[in-house]
C-alpha cells in the first residue's frame, strides 16, 4: 500500500479505498433491486431504496466529531436529493423494465464519465493524464463487457432511462461536494427522507400498486445497503478526492454489479467479460498508485469540518485534553502557509494545478 514520506497511508490511496468500499455497496444491489422490485412501480422502488437510506442513517445516529448540517445547506441538500434520491431512482427503475440486470450494471459505468466531465467543468478540480487515462481505461473495460455476446441492452428506450439516471447522479456528485465536509450520517438522512418524500407522494397520486412485505424488505434492505450505507463511505471519499476522481473509482461499482448478475443465473459473456474486467482493474490501480505532490500555499481561511492537529494544516490552533490524533469538528481559523506534501482534492486543496 502506498504511504507518503511520514510513513503512513498516502491521502488518495485511502480516499480510493473509501471509493472502491462505496462502489461496493451499490453496485451488488443493482442486479438485487432488479428482482426484488419485479412487478412495482419506479416512484414505490424509489421511495423504498431512499426510505432504506434514511432509515439506516437515522438508527446508526449522529457521526462523533462531525460539522452538523445546519439550515444554510438545506437548498443544496434539496436539489441533491432531486437529482440524486428522485430522479436518478426513477429512471433506473424505468430502465430496469426492458434491460436485463448484467447490462443495466454495465451502463452505470457512464455515470463515471459524466462525474469526471461535471467535477472539471463545474469545480475546475485538476486531472491530470494518470486520472484521465485510469477513466478512460476503466470506460473501455465497461464498454468491453457491454458489449460482449449476450449483455448488450435490451431496448435502447431501456438504455437510455439508464444512461439518464446516472446524469442524475454524477449532478448529485457534483452538488454535494460541499455537503461531504458536513456529518454523513445527517447528509444521508436529510437527502433519503426528501427523496423518499416525493417519491412516495407521486406513487400514491398514480395509485401505484403496494408492494408485497417480502418485496418491500428486500428494496428497503437495498436501499439501506447500496444508497444509505453507499453515500456514507462515497462523501468520505470525496473529502479526500473530489468529486471527478471518486466519481471514477466508483466505475467499478457496474462491474461488480454485473458479477451479481451473474452469479444470480444471467447469461456469461465469455472473453470479453474477462478482457474488461481486466481493464477495469488496471484503471483502479491506476488511481491507487497516484500521487499529487507538489509546493503550494494556502492563504488565511475560516471553516468547520472534521480535522486533527496533526495533519500539517490545523496545528495553528490548541485544545485543553485534545490529543494530536483526535477527529473534531468546530469553526476554527487558519494561519497562511506554503509547503509540500502528498494531497488529494480536499477542502484545503481545491486549486487549479
Amino acid at each position: 500500500m502506498a504511504a507518503d514520506a511520514g510513513g503512513g497511508v498516502k491521502p488518495i490511496t485511502t480516499g480510493v479505498l473509501l471509493a472502491l468500499a462505496a462502489a461496493a455497496s451499490f453496485g451488488i444491489t443493482t442486479p438485487l433491486i432488479q428482482r426484488f422490485g419485479h412487478g412495482l412501480g419506479p416512484f414505490t422502488i424509489a421511495a423504498l431504496l431512499y426510505a432504506g437510506a434514511a432509515g439506516l442513517a437515522v438508527a446508526v445516529g449522529r457521526t462523533a466529531n462531525e460539522a452538523p448540517v445546519t439550515r444554510a445547506h438545506l437548498p443544496r441538500l434539496a436539489l441533491v436529493a432531486l437529482f440524486g434520491a428522485f430522479i436518478a431512482p426513477v429512471l433506473l427503475a424505468l430502465g430496469l423494465r426492458s434491460t436485463s440486470g448484467t447490462s443495466a450494471s454495465l451502463l452505470l459505468n457512464l455515470e463515471a464519465v459524466f462525474t469526471v466531465a461535471l467535477g472539471v467543468l463545474v469545480h475546475r478540480e485538476p486531472v491530470g493524464r494518470r486520472v484521465v487515462a485510469a477513466v478512460l481505461v476503466i470506460a473501455v473495460g465497461g464498454a468491453v463487457v457491454s458489449f460482449a455476446p449476450g449483455q448488450v441492452a435490451t431496448t435502447l428506450v431501456g438504455s437510455l432511462l439508464v444512461a439518464g439516471a446516472t446524469l442524475g447522479w454524477a449532478l448529485d456528485n457534483t452538488l454535494s461536494r460541499p455537503l461531504s465536509e458536513l456529518d454523513p450520517g445527517q447528509v444521508v438522512a436529510g437527502k433519503g427522507a426528501i427523496g423518499a418524500t416525493l417519491s412516495i407522494l407521486l406513487a400514491l397520486a398514480l395509485r401505484e400498486p403496494l408492494p408485497a412485505p417480502p418485496a418491500a424488505l428486500g428494496v428497503l434492505a437495498c436501499g439501506a445497503i447500496g444508497y444509505g450505507g453507499s453515500l456514507r463511505l462515497y462523501l468520505r471519499a470525496q473529502r479526500i478526492l473530489g468529486s471527478a476522481r471518486t466519481g471514477s473509482v466508483f466505475a467499478v461499482a457496474p462491474f461488480l454489479g454485473a458479477l451479481v448478475a451473474l452469479a444470480l443465473g444471467e447469461p456469461f459473456g465469455g472473453l470479453g467479460t474477462v478482457i474488461g474486467g481486466a481493464f477495469m482493474a488496471f484503471g483502479v490501480y491506476l488511481h491507487l498508485t497516484e500521487s499529487h505532490d507538489h509546493d503550494h500555499e494556502h492563504p488565511a481561511l475560516t471553516h468547520d469540518h472534521p480535522h486533527r492537529h496533526d495533519d500539517g494544516h490545523h496545528d495553528d490552533h490548541v485544545h485543553d485534553g485534545l490529543g494530536p490524533g483526535m477527529v473534531h469538528a468546530h469553526p476554527h481559523t487558519h494561519t497562511p502557509r506554503a509547503h509540500r506534501h502528498a494531497h488529494g482534492e480536499d477542502i484545503h486543496h481545491q486549486h487549479h494545478g
